[in-house]
C-alpha cells in the first residue's frame, strides 16, 4: 500500500500572466507539492453581496500527507485573494502514483 494522497484545489486571478501562475506553482513544489495542475476556468460567487462572474486561474495540487500543511501554509503566504479558495481531501490513487508522491518529498523523481 503506498499510501493516501491529498488534493489541494485554490484559484488564482485571471489578470496573472502564465509566468505568474508557474513561480506560484514553482514555490509549492519546492516546499513539497508533487505535482500542480492548472488550468483557466469561469468561476461565479457571491461577494459583496452581489453576485459576481469572472475568469480565473484554477490550480489542482497533489501532495503527501507529509508535506501537505507546508503547501497549505505556502499558498496562504503567497495567496492574493482577501478570502481565497484553499479545498483540501484525501483520495484514492494507483499505487504507483502514491509511490511516486510520497517519493517526492525526498527525492527529484519523474513520471
Amino acid at each position: 500500500m503506498s499510501g493516501p494522497v491529498f488534493i489541494i484545489q485554490t484559484t488564482l486571478p485571471s489578470n496573472w500572466k502564465e509566468f505568474e501562475v508557474g513561480s506560484f506553482s514553482q514555490h509549492l513544489v519546492e516546499i513539497g507539492a508533487a505535482c500542480v495542475h492548472r488550468s483557466t476556468i469561469e468561476s461565479m460567487y457571491r461577494w459583496g453581496g452581489k453576485i459576481e462572474s469572472s475568469s480565473e486561474w484554477s490550480l489542482e495540487i497533489k501532495v503527501s500527507p507529509d508535506k501537505k500543511e507546508d503547501v497549505l501554509e505556502k499558498i496562504k503566504e503567497l495567496h492574493p485573494y482577501e478570502i481565497p479558495q484553499i479545498l483540501h481531501w484525501q483520495v484514492e490513487t494507483s499505487e504507483e502514483y502514491g509511490f511516486w508522491v510520497k517519493d517526492t518529498d525526498t527525492s527529484t523523481s519523474s513520471l
